[in-house]
């Protein structure tokens, strides 16, 4: 009798085991009938009652889901190539027609590969590369002389790339209305070219920057000309008052040493005339006496100094 009631007991477990499930707030189910759907998708959580060994439970995610594109090469309308790797976030909005089309999450992945993809690459297509990288027409700053140069080289935009990340959702939302799903955001992960492109830029950078570089060197060299002109300039002109300041000062110099010269002269003849006068008399000192005769021209010396006498 109680192995009877043990038995009873565990299969009334089992049947109320079958025929109750609960829906958490991070859930949501459709009730399928042998592969079929039955009623209406359980969006809120409590507990809830199924035919048991009949009904089976399909949980769905409630809440955002993260899609998460591959890489792919893609044209721009100006006809360069780069790769672009995307993300989106998700959410099932209608579980019923979820697995209506799509089954599960897997097939609603593989779904979204197609449909944002295809978008992300039609878009990207119809517009040129700069659409895809800028959002605005905002000025560059200029911090530097660098960025003056470059400031104006910047090509305008139309759309941008805010705007055409806003076009791929709405268009990829057009196609899943009907999903049972909503792409709540899309966005643009990395942008880059490809590696052949990749070298060309480089390599157009670079020659741009060379020429940038060629530009500051001989404006450089013109301004180094100018300095030395305006230092040989300046050079001569110092030069130039040295040599006249030298010149007045040698000038004065001379006129004094002259100005010496001519009293030192005048002083010179005085001495001259007294020393003759003296030998002149001590000649005729030593050669005459009061007996002596003697004759003198008019043009001797002795003659001079006896006439300067009398």
């Amino acid at each position: 009798m109680n192995k009877i009631v043990i038995i009873v007991v565990i299969l009334l477990l089992l049947i109320i085991s079958q025929s109750t499930y609960i829906i958490d707030e991070k859930q949501q189910a459709v009730v399928t009938q042998f592969g079929r759907p039955v009623g209406e998708a359980i969006t809120t959580p409590g507990i809830n009652f199924k035919m048991p060994f009949i009904h089976k439970i399909n949980y769905f995610e409630k809440r955002y889901m993260e899609w998460d594109g591959d890489p792919n090469q893609v044209p721009t309308k100006d006809k360069k190539f780069i790769f672009v790797d995307t993300y989106a976030r998700w959410q099932i909005t209608d579980p019923l027609q979820f697995f209506k089309r799509l089954t599960n999450e897997r097939g609603a992945q593989s779904r979204l590969d197609d449909i944002l993809d295809g978008e992300t690459r039609n878009f990207i297509a119809n517009n040129n590369i700069e659409e895809a990288v800028r959002s605005s027409n905002r000025k560059p700053v200029v911090l530097d002389t660098l960025s003056e140069v470059f400031g104006d080289s910047l090509l305008r935009i139309e759309v941008g790339r805010q705007r055409i990340q806003d076009l791929i959702l709405a268009s990829a939302n057009k196609q899943t209305t009907d999903l049972g799903i909503e792409i709540l955001d899309f966005r643009f992960k990395r942008i880059n070219y490809v590696e052949e492109v990749r070298n060309q830029v480089y390599e157009r950078m670079k020659s741009e920057r060379f020429r940038i570089a060629e530009k500051f060197r001989s404006e450089g060299l013109g301004e180094a000309s100018r300095i030395n002109g305006e230092k040989e300039r300046e050079l001569k002109s110092i030069q130039s008052e040295a040599f006249r300041q030298a010149e007045e000062i040698r000038g004065r110099a001379d006129a004094e040493a002259a100005s010496i010269y001519a009293g030192a002269y005048d002083k010179s003849n005085q001495a001259r005339e007294l020393y003759s006068f003296m030998k002149s008399m001590e000649t005729l000192k030593q050669t005459f006496s009061e007996k002596t005769s003697v004759i003198l021209s008019t043009d001797s010396e002795l003659y001079k100094y006896l006439k300067d006498m009398r």
